[in-house]
């Protein structure tokens, strides 16, 4: 049970900095996919999972009840319906950008497998199977990583929730036209948007 948690820790840090690069840089600040009417849908499909993911963390890794985990399977499912509903739009929504780049599909692969293999390790440690039944463990106090895990997953969801509120906003005028305004050194948006 230490490596399930070692390995649930690492594939969520992994996603939290892929998802950001990928969800925040790209989709948000250089791509603006926010602010062009044929991306509109795929934005609302990001947002909907950003709002998502905080909720998941929460009632999947960290919730002791038997309820709340049911809650977090259930944030789950509807996380997979809106995965698919934003794959099958894409094609659509990035024709302005000639496709949605290889490098960027790639990128999209790890993000998700990241996700959802983090998820599948827990649910392995989560899930008691025996010759009696199924039953979910509820204490893990005698695993010697389970704090830093949790120490992980706290850590991630403020910054889930701003991101979450962060797509949010930008489906309003005013606060996209705040965001648009951002300008770093490093980084130009891809294209100019007024």
């Amino acid at each position: 049970m230490e490596l399930a948690f070692i390995i649930t820790s690492s594939l969520l840090v992994l996603y939290g900095i892929l998802g950001f690069y990928d969800g925040v840089f790209l989709h948000l600040y250089k791509y603006r996919l926010h602010a062009r009417a044929e991306s509109k849908n795929e934005h609302i499909s990001h947002t909907v999972r950003a709002l998502l993911f905080p909720a998941i963390l929460y009632f999947i890794f960290l919730s002791p009840s038997t309820l709340g985990f049911g809650i977090g399977l259930a944030f789950v499912a509807l996380d997979i319906l809106t995965l698919t509903a934003d794959a099958y739009m894409e094609g659509d929504s990035r024709k302005f950008m000639g496709g949605l780049p290889r490098w960027e599909y790639i990128v999209h692969l790890f993000v998700n497998g990241f996700h959802f293999a983090a998820l599948s390790v827990f649910l392995a440690a989560k899930v008691d199977l025996s010759p009696d039944g199924m039953r979910l463990v509820t204490d893990f106090s005698h695993v010697s990583s389970y704090g830093a895990f949790q120490f992980i997953v706290q850590n991630l969801i403020p910054g889930a929730v701003i991101i979450g509120f962060l797509h949010l906003f930008l489906m309003l005028p005013t606060f996209q036209s705040y965001f648009h305004k951002l300008s770093f050194p490093c980084c130009k948006p891809a294209t100019n948007i007024n």
